[in-house]
């Protein structure tokens, strides 16, 4: 496993974290169209809390955001290069420390089907099932992280 620190990120990761959401190879084929024209934007950035791992190069390797008031986990993704290595496993730990230090007792996440396996993994339990809608024509998984 590489040795990577995670960080609060910047405005300046915008560009960085948008390349990972758009070239995720999860996103191929019929799921392409969520992330067609995505951008992490700088503002999105600077207004939730929004951390990435990194090596000791600064090559981003994963992130999340976090989504406090919503008491959800918006987005997590780990590069296609560095999966299997542990590092979703220490931003999902990271995560729940954040929520739990932000006063949350639990936070939602309505997963990306292929990414059902992996919540469950870390510790995430299966609540139910959010129903297709708008741009997006399939039911997605809907699971908690108990944090407090």
């Amino acid at each position: 496993m590489p040795d990577i620190t995670i960080r609060r990120a910047t405005a300046d990761d915008s560009k960085r974290l948008t390349r990972l959401v758009r070239g995720s190879r999860a996103y191929r084929g019929d799921y392409a169209r969520m992330v067609d024209g995505y951008q992490v934007g700088g503002p999105y950035i600077e207004h939730h809390p929004v951390f990435v791992a990194v090596d000791e190069d600064g090559l981003v390797l994963g992130f999340y955001a976090l989504l406090v008031d919503e008491a959800e986990l918006d987005l997590a993704f780990v590069a296609d290069s560095a999966q299997g290595l542990g590092i979703g496993r220490q931003l999902m730990a990271h995560m729940t420390g954040q929520a739990r230090a932000a006063g949350l007792r639990s936070v939602r996440v309505v997963s990306h089907p292929p990414a059902e396996d992996f919540y469950l993994r870390t510790g995430a339990v299966r609540t139910g099932t959010v129903p297709h809608a708008g741009h997006i024509h399939w039911d997605r998984p809907e699971l908690r992280y108990d944090v407090a």
